[in-house]
């Protein structure tokens, strides 16, 4: 259903750093970058699916409210390295490593990004 995504950032260097450190854990990784956007995806795809971006307005890039990105993790260790990696480069931890509610396979981790974006990774599979 979803093309692409973007989240705004206000240092796209240090934004740069985060993710470089985080996505590579859920197999993805930086393919693109230019001075107003960095571009992520699997290895083998045919386009970036996430972008982290200045904001095309010039203004200052905001967090928004009940926003989040899900990234899909392969596996329950994918998500608790997501989340560890996470934390290691910065983040603020919004809900560490475990099964939620939503169904019986339901296994995230939720973090803020060094901009205040909400960011999870979600595994369904059972283990």
């Amino acid at each position: 259903m979803l093309l692409y995504v973007t989240l705004g950032t206000n240092d796209l260097d240090r934004a740069g750093h985060f993710y470089d450190a985080v996505l590579p854990v859920l197999g993805y990784r930086r393919q693109h970058y230019s001075q107003e956007e960095i571009g992520y995806s699997a290895d083998g795809d045919t386009r970036c699916r996430f972008w982290v971006v200045t904001p095309f307005n010039r203004r200052r890039a905001s967090a928004g409210n009940g926003a989040m990105v899900a990234f899909a993790a392969e596996t329950r260790a994918a998500v608790d390295a997501f989340h560890a990696a996470a934390i290691a480069a910065g983040a603020a931890d919004e809900g560490g490593p475990g099964l939620r509610p939503y169904h019986a396979h339901f296994y995230a981790a939720y973090v803020r990004d060094l901009d205040g974006n909400k960011l999870s990774a979600v595994c369904e599979s059972p283990e």
